[in-house]
């Protein structure tokens, strides 16, 4: 280990981002816009929306107007949308800085209408289709839409998109994926009939981008892809898309353990045979979920090693079997497979989530730093 090297940290190749993003815009033959919020899906905000423009991406997309500010402040100037507001919100920021802000309700428009200033808010309406969480209900839709058209026609508002999301996408064969196609047209003939003539009408995800063409329309809205990882584990070709993010530690410390010695909190693994053992300073208080104990595997020593026992808030301990593993060395937790190491697709099947949690909830004390496999070749 050269000195002065992290005890723990996440890599991110920004290489990784840009040819994913390029991949999956020459797949989808579609404008694209790329997901960065989560700070980035724990890749970075500024470092993954950069990278991703780089690759491609016509629109950034965001959750909160915070998010969508932070971009602004760190030099993008492209189209980018939020979706997620709450009664009070200051809008004005957002609509000086050309931001399209996401409606769902009458009050919120009126928000943003209270909000305007010189210049009309960039307005898109999105249409709850069936995933039941945020978006307008059927039975507002037509009057907000029609709202909406009188304060275009005013000048107040520029209505830019209409929007939905989908619940089933990386199920495939599910119908409700169907059916909530046949409600999102209905929202768009909807529109149409108030007037409207939107710049984009989105509908997919990551999932439905790749695995749906009928539902591509204007724009397709690419997050976990963007980053290398698979939207419907099972379902989706190979698009040679890269994780582009690693997370290694350097091995604190290496023991042995004689069989019928137990390891780490409540004594949840008992050797059944003499070996070694070495510690990874790494832990929940990191973002490691704990339910990856006696589950998940990290590389050592050029292989796959198991950890055992609990989890612990800044460490846990894997088994060596044999492997040569000195203090010092590298370990790496996950990565973009390509060594064979696991991915943070693994971590999830091993954890039984989903590799968005694995690679957002990551953080805690490791530092992130940035590469660009591109740059060294």
């Amino acid at each position: 280990m050269s000195r002065g090297r992290a005890r723990a940290e996440i890599v991110v190749d920004a290489a990784a981002i840009r040819s994913n993003v390029r991949r999956l815009k020459a797949f989808t033959e579609t404008a694209m816009m790329v997901v960065v919020k989560a700070d980035g899906y724990g890749h970075g905000l500024t470092e993954a929306a950069r990278a991703a423009r780089e690759g491609g991406a016509d629109w950034l997309g965001v959750a909160t107007i915070d998010e969508a500010l932070a971009l602004r402040g760190a030099g993008d100037t492209g189209p980018v949308l939020c979706w997620l507001t709450v009664p009070g919100e200051d809008y004005a920021p957002a609509i000086e800085q050309d931001i399209d802000i996401t409606v769902s309700s009458l009050r919120a428009l009126d928000e943003v209408l209270n909000a305007v200033g010189d210049r009309p808010a960039r307005v898109q309406i999105k249409v709850d289709t069936g995933l039941h969480r945020n978006g307008a209900p059927r039975s507002l839709w037509h009057d907000l839409m029609h709202a909406a058209r009188d304060h275009e026609r005013q000048g107040r508002i520029r209505v830019t998109g209409i929007w939905s999301h989908f619940s089933s996408s990386d199920e495939p064969d599910d119908p409700a994926n169907d059916a909530q196609q046949r409600a999102f047209d209905e929202a768009l003939d909807l529109a149409a009939s108030a007037g409207l003539d939107p710049e984009v009408r989105h509908l997919a995800n990551s999932a439905a981008a790749i695995l749906r063409p009928q539902s591509r329309l204007d724009l397709v809205r690419v997050g976990i892809a963007a980053y290398g990882l698979d939207p419907a584990p099972g379902h989706t070709p190979d698009l040679g898309l890269v994780p582009a993010m690693t997370v290694r530690a350097s091995v604190a410390m290496v023991k042995g353990i004689a069989a019928g010695q137990a390891v780490s909190y409540g004594r949840t693994w008992i050797a059944d045979h003499d070996t070694s053992l070495a510690l990874v300073p790494v832990g929940y208080a990191d973002g490691l979920p704990r339910s990856g104990s006696n589950r998940a595997h990290v590389w050592a020593g050029g292989s796959r090693r198991p950890v055992r026992g609990t989890i612990c808030m800044d460490q846990f301990v894997i088994d060596l079997e044999g492997a040569e593993v000195a203090a010092g060395d590298d370990v790496v937790v996950f990565g973009s497979g390509r060594a064979g190491e696991p991915t943070a697709q693994d971590w999830a099947e091993a954890c039984g989530t989903i590799s968005y949690e694995i690679v957002t909830r990551i953080g805690g004390r490791l530092i992130r730093r940035y590469v660009d496999s591109e740059e060294t070749r």
